[in-house]
């Protein structure tokens, strides 16, 4: 009993002291993040800086496409897609690994509890030994004073990687929504290209037709009407090569929604106009893609945590102080653990402090400034992308309107020509080279016609993307993927089956 007071009066003299160290303990080194000011352009190219810009309209921005089977699609591909799913799941880790970190702030204690048996033998008297026993019990405790910062530089580093993470998952939401919209785009693009040869086959079988009955007239030769029959034979030939890209497309877009690549076969097989975007397109100002775009944010955040690696390596050129206390009691039979004469305990600091290490932890704090800077950069090079992003996605979806239009003009009078020549044909009025001439440019008007359609489409789904339009709605990041089975405590034969 009375070993027990001594502890007691020697544990009250180190209160001082270690009160004293706990105060020290706010000091936290290596620099605080602040977020960086990047200078942007006033306005867009080609916009009117006299007149205010109206924000872009971010939110579900592929339904301004008016296919209600592109929305249903893009819903599946946010529910099924694996890289998504890959972003959720890094979601997860990083916040077991906040959770870790943040332990680190508090105490930690471990239980221990033994029990021991043996035999002493007796080599004199030749009888068999003295057995005696022994038990123990221990409580052990500890507790880290983050006097320079280091665990609390941990904490905060791994709150910025969360942050990192929920944004990347937004970025991969962003590209799948993008690529889900172009991949059907393609698709009734290729449908619709399809279509036209067959109908451009259709049209100049009838000119075949025609020139057959010409010859047996006698107005024309037997060369004209293999001409006519070679001219839709090749406009025949380019089905093939239309069906093998549309089945890519449709294979590829399946894959994109999680799916294996003939899910999508009968589904899509019906066709549907191209989709038409609602134009023009707001676009805001260039400051705006700073909090809009997802991989600009996840930038940012990483540099965030890379600057806060700073604190945590150079708070290890500090010192480290450790508070550590046991109780332990021992006793020769179980019920004697809890008497007072069997318990003794300790109670102190640990101070550790680094002497000599030939410059490794210096190193380590350089190493930890590179690696910041690198990601500075990479923030700034994000933003730059970003903005070129814009500046090509608008300039493309502006010129190819223009290039629409006169598409649409040159299709209709492709068509007026080839309707006149060949009712002169049929006529005697022209001749048959007249006639397939215009057939070709038909061709190639309307072809060209909807792939600048296709085109529009695609153009409108890049500058969304680049202005950051992606997934706003709700996203369950907690579930896990995998199902893990009989994680109860088992006999280790069934373990192992």
């Amino acid at each position: 009993m009375q070993g027990f007071e001594r502890g007691s009066i020697a544990a009250g003299r180190l209160i001082v002291p270690i009160s004293t160290v706990v105060l020290l303990a706010g000091c936290i080194v290596g620099p605080d993040y602040r977020t960086p000011i990047l200078p942007t352009p006033a306005h867009w190219n080609g916009q009117n800086p006299t007149k205010t810009a109206l924000p872009a309209q971010l939110s579900k921005w592929w339904q301004r496409l008016r296919d209600p089977e592109l929305n249903a699609l893009v819903e599946e591909a946010v529910a099924g897609n694996l890289e998504v799913a890959s972003a959720r799941a890094k979601i997860r880790e990083a916040h077991a690994s906040y959770r870790q970190s943040a332990a680190t702030l508090f105490p930690s204690a471990d239980g221990s509890l033994s029990a021991n048996r043996g035999t002493t033998a007796a080599i004199t008297s030749g009888s068999g030994g003295d057995s005696s026993g022994a038990f123990r019990s221990g409580f052990d405790a500890t507790w880290e004073l983050d006097l320079f910062g280091a665990n609390h530089r941990s904490v905060e580093a791994a709150r910025y990687g969360l942050d990192a993470a929920e944004e990347e998952l937004r970025s991969r939401l962003l590209t799948l929504i993008g690529d889900v919209a172009a991949n059907y785009a393609q698709a009734r693009g290729y449908q619709a290209r399809i279509q036209l040869a067959r109908r451009s086959v259709a049209s100049q079988e009838q000119t075949v037709a025609i020139t057959r009955t010409r010859a047996k007239a006698g107005l024309v030769t037997a060369a004209d009407v293999a001409k006519a029959k070679a001219q839709a034979s090749s406009t025949e030939a380019e089905v093939p090569t239309l069906e093998a890209s549309y089945a890519e497309t449709v294979h590829r877009l399946a894959v994109v929604t999680g799916r294996s690549p003939d899910a999508l076969n009968d589904r899509l097989k019906r066709g549907a106009p191209i989709p038409a975007p609602h134009l023009p397109v707001p676009t805001g100002i260039p400051a705006d893609i700073l909090l809009a775009r997802p991989d600009i944010r996840m930038a940012e955040r990483q540099y965030a945590q890379y600057t806060a690696r700073i604190g945590q390596a150079e708070a290890a050129r500090y010192p480290s102080v450790n508070l550590t206390g046991n109780i332990d009691t021992s006793a020769l039979e179980l019920g004697d653990l809890g008497k007072n004469s069997t318990i003794g305990f300790s109670f102190g600091p640990k101070l550790s402090v680094p002497l000599f290490n030939a410059g490794k932890l210096q190193a380590a704090v350089d190493v930890a400034k590179a690696e910041r800077d690198q990601h500075f950069i990479a923030y700034k090079a994000s933003v730059l992308t970003a903005l070129q992003d814009v500046e090509n996605a608008s300039v493309s979806l502006t010129q190819e309107r223009i290039r629409n239009g006169k598409l649409s003009s040159s299709a209709k009078s492709a068509r007026d020509a080839a309707r006149q020549v060949r009712i002169l044909y049929q006529s005697g009025a022209a001749s048959l080279l007249d006639v397939l001439d215009a057939e070709r440019s038909l061709d190639t008007a309307e072809d060209t016609l909807l792939q600048s359609r296709v085109s529009i489409a695609i153009d409108y789904i890049a500058l969304n993307k680049a202005l950051g339009g992606g997934w706003d709605g709700a996203i369950d990041s907690a579930k896990p993927e995998g199902v893990d089975a009989k994680t109860r405590p088992q006999p280790a034969s069934k373990a192992t089956q």
